[in-house]
């Protein structure tokens, strides 16, 4: 099959024909279709710091996908070929504390689809039952492709109540597009976008951001006094990494706020603590998804009609995937979607 690999250490990735994956008794074998290019995948091609100490060369990359059941092993009852699927990237080793109590997103020892294991950037990709995930009826199938960054999205926009509440989204990539329309589907009365990309702002708004600002010429806590808000925003979704927007959220939050921090850093930040004891905030980290309560909501949403598809903007074969790099990598798209049937 072909399939986009990391051959070795260093910058890019090379399309190669590499033997399709050989399922076991509990596993699932899947063609892919489409596959969505995520942040981690432009580290792994990059070739920077983070990947150069947890990738080991050969991989398959990518994690983000869709596709349709060609073989189960023989334990599976659940799937059957032609059905319409997507993984959950996390393979958590089942058998520790958080795992046996059906916490799973908590389990240490997870190994990432495409990081720690072969990927999704193939025409096949294996996985084990538990972690495939049977699409709904009515299911866009792009949309379907980027399941895993929806449920980021939305695990992060829900880890506090947002009903009527006024919420700042930092960082309008694709996954906090998808979160700015979750929160607004969830019933926020403002959503403030904080991104410095012009074409990132013009989408946010799109995905029903009340405002999309520049951080780097208007005040947060401005923008918000301006909506009304008496005190400053009740929810913050920290989505960028950024040390700045971080401590520009927790400035601007009102009393009891909670913050929710889903962008990695690439250098340790410094917060004062004073502003968060004083205020009463709570500051909670995020990671992949709960599974599957995530899933769940992902799919009942977008059946009640939340509607993501306006932060897939670019398409290509996955073929030309040096353009479907460079495009995620320029910061003036929303997501990028890789077609493995053309």
């Amino acid at each position: 099959m072909l399939a986009l690999v990391k051959v070795a250490p260093g910058p890019g990735l090379e399309l190669r024909d590499v033997p399709e994956p050989v399922i076991g008794i509990n596993d699932v074998l899947v063609k892919v279709r489409r596959t969505g290019i995520c942040g981690t995948d432009l580290h792994i091609a990059a070739w920077d710091a983070w990947a150069a100490r947890t990738i080991v060369p050969p991989l398959v990359v990518g994690h983000e996908f869709v596709g349709q059941v060609v073989a189960v092993g023989s334990n599976v009852v659940d799937f059957r070929p032609g059905d319409l699927v997507s993984g959950e990237g996390h393979v958590v080793c089942g058998r520790c504390r958080h795992c046996l109590a059906g916490r799973r997103h908590l389990c240490a020892n997870t190994i990432g689809l495409g990081v720690g294991r072969d990927g999704a950037f193939a025409e096949y990709v294996a996985l084990p039952m538990t972690n495939v995930w049977h699409h709904w009826p009515g299911i866009d199938e792009e949309v379907a492709a980027i399941f895993d960054p929806f449920g980021n999205a939305v695990h992060t926009a829900l880890a506090f109540p947002v009903l009527g509440e006024d919420v700042l989204v930092s960082g309008a990539g694709p996954i906090g597009l998808m979160a700015t329309a979750v929160v607004r589907h969830a019933g926020a009365r403002f959503v403030v976008v904080s991104e410095p990309n012009p074409a990132r702002r013009a989408i946010a708004l799109r995905m029903g951001a009340t405002v999309a600002v520049d951080p780097r010429e208007r005040d947060l806590r401005e923008a918000g006094r301006e909506l009304g808000m008496v005190e400053g925003y009740d929810v913050a979704l920290e989505m960028s990494g950024n040390p700045a927007a971080l401590r520009a959220a927790i400035t601007a939050m009102a009393h009891g706020g909670g913050v929710a921090i889903l962008g990695i850093p690439t250098e340790e930040i410094a917060l004062d603590v004073n502003e968060i004891v004083f205020k009463m905030l709570t500051l909670r980290g995020i990671y992949g998804r709960e599974m599957y309560e995530t899933w769940y909501k992902m799919t009942v949403m977008l059946q009640s009609g939340l509607d993501i598809a306006p932060a897939i903007t670019h398409r290509f074969s996955f073929h030309d995937h040096e353009a479907a790099f460079a495009a995620a990598r320029s910061g003036d798209v929303g997501k990028v979607i890789m077609d493995w049937t053309a």
